[in-house]
């Protein structure tokens, strides 16, 4: 079981059923998955750069990513029906608490001149959404064999429902949220 995972079973869960009153361990708030989400608009057409991002994507995640496509042609931004213009990664599970871990204690603090990410990220619904300017944050990518440099949004979907709930979630894994 990875660390934040049993943290979060033996810590995290009884402190918010305290705090909050619930009368259930299965009202509990819990991350339910994060999405994590690379944009390659620029590059549409270069098929080698994609795959390089893929396998950068795969690395950071453990998970290899979908290809998302365009749904529709949109001329102005000289996108076609069926082009490649994202890639995406669900994460749950082990995975999950895994890639949570390291973006918390190894990736956040390694960006430059981190102060903490802003608690004002969530959605009003209970998840929380962050962008991540460089990927060269997380240590499985070497600097020395990068041939381009991208930067991801990371989902967290939550089942809190409140914002004020999922941020006390967070609080509790250490997120390092900056007020």
């Amino acid at each position: 079981m990875e660390r934040l995972q049993e943290q979060f079973n033996k810590q995290i869960a009884p402190a918010l059923k305290a705090k909050f009153g619930f009368k259930n361990v299965m009202q509990v708030p819990h991350i339910q998955k994060i999405v994590v989400n690379v944009g390659v608009g620029k590059i549409l057409k270069d098929a080698k750069t994609i795959d390089a991002i893929a396998e950068d994507v795969a690395k950071i995640t453990g998970q290899a990513p979908v290809r998302t496509k365009a749904r529709k042609s949109i001329a102005g931004f000289k996108v076609r029906e069926n082009q490649i213009v994202g890639l995406m990664c669900t994460l749950r599970g082990y995975r999950m608490y895994s890639f949570l871990d390291k973006l918390i204690s190894v990736a956040l603090p390694r960006v430059r001149d981190f102060q903490g990410v802003s608690p004002k990220g969530f959605d009003g619904r209970g998840n929380y959404h962050l962008g991540i300017k460089e990927h060269l944050v997380f240590p499985e990518i070497s600097a020395s064999a990068l041939e381009h440099i991208f930067g991801f949004e990371v989902s967290i979907v939550t089942n809190a429902g409140k914002d004020e709930i999922a941020l006390e979630l967070l609080k509790q894994m250490k997120f390092p949220f900056k007020f």
